[in-house]
């Protein structure tokens, strides 16, 4: 049995302060880690708009033919946000 790694009652009875807690776990981040990061999330987003659009419009009249719900407009606005919430993960993951 480690009892060393038993703290003392009194350091039990009052919480530790958030603050501190978050520092500690946060972490350094090098800025090659934070450059992959974020261009790796920018990348992404700029191949899901352009292949999600490109591939709308190949699609185009099977779509319109299935009398879907969702409709071009729909697909195009999904594609675009989900492009758009990644570009904004790489640019968190860059200057955050």
């Amino acid at each position: 049995m480690a009892k060393d790694n038993i703290p003392p009652l009194h350091t039990l009875d009052r919480p530790e302060k958030l603050q501190d807690i978050l520092k500690q776990d946060r972490g350094d981040d090098c800025l090659p880690c934070r450059i992959i990061g974020g261009g790796a999330f920018l990348g992404l987003a700029a191949y899901s708009y352009y292949s999600g659009h490109s591939q709308l419009t190949k699609a185009q009249a099977e779509i319109l033919a299935s009398k879907s719900f969702f409709g071009m407009r729909s697909r195009r606005w999904a594609i675009t946000g989900l492009s758009c919430g990644m570009a904004y993960l790489g640019l968190y993951r860059l200057f955050k």
